[in-house]
């Protein structure tokens, strides 16, 4: 099993409207339909929220490191994978949100990008841009107005992540 971190620091691109968090970001707005011919998960990255409405510059924008939060249901939508890779192609190294759409959250898992749902988060508790520290073990989020109690990682959500996601957990490296 690899040796990951467990404590995640950096940038946080609060992703909101008018003051409130944005849901029901769909795997389009995501990763937009027109470049699902993109196969090299290198190149996927550019095109990360270039269909959502503000945050089109983001791809430009995003550091390594950064993370990402959102409202309820993030990822619904459609399976794509592409959805998933053009985070890890930024090097974005966790997507935290209220409630993930069923079949995200398992494409992330499996890909060993760190999802982290925050139930019940209210409105303003961190800033656009600020940097968080964000500990999936305990699911615990922190930062310059406070810690929020998030849900830590399931067990077999942290081994896979562990492992570098599900081919290399299954492999058991």
């Amino acid at each position: 099993m690899g040796d990951r971190p467990t404590r995640l620091t950096g940038r946080l691109w609060v992703l909101q409207r008018d003051g409130a968090l944005i849901g029901d970001i769909d795997t389009d707005m995501i990763y937009h339909n027109a470049h699902l011919a993109v196969t090299d998960v290198s190149k996927m990255g550019q095109f990360a929220f270039g269909n959502l409405k503000g945050f089109e510059d983001f791809a430009a924008k995003a550091a390594p490191g950064d993370m990402v939060l959102a409202g309820d249901n993030f990822g619904s939508g459609s399976s794509r994978q592409h959805a998933v890779d053009c985070f890890k192609a930024l090097g974005v190294q966790a997507v935290l949100a209220r409630s993930f759409g069923a079949i995200y959250k398992r494409n992330g898992i499996n890909s060993a990008l760190p999802l982290v749902e925050l139930p019940g988060l209210p409105e303003g508790v961190f800033d656009h841009l600020s940097e968080v520290t964000v500990d999936l073990g305990t699911g615990l989020v922190e930062g310059a107005r406070g810690p929020f109690q998030g849900r830590p990682l399931s067990g077999v959500a942290r081994d896979v992540y562990m492992s570098g996601g599900l081919f290399e957990y299954a492999r058991g490296e």
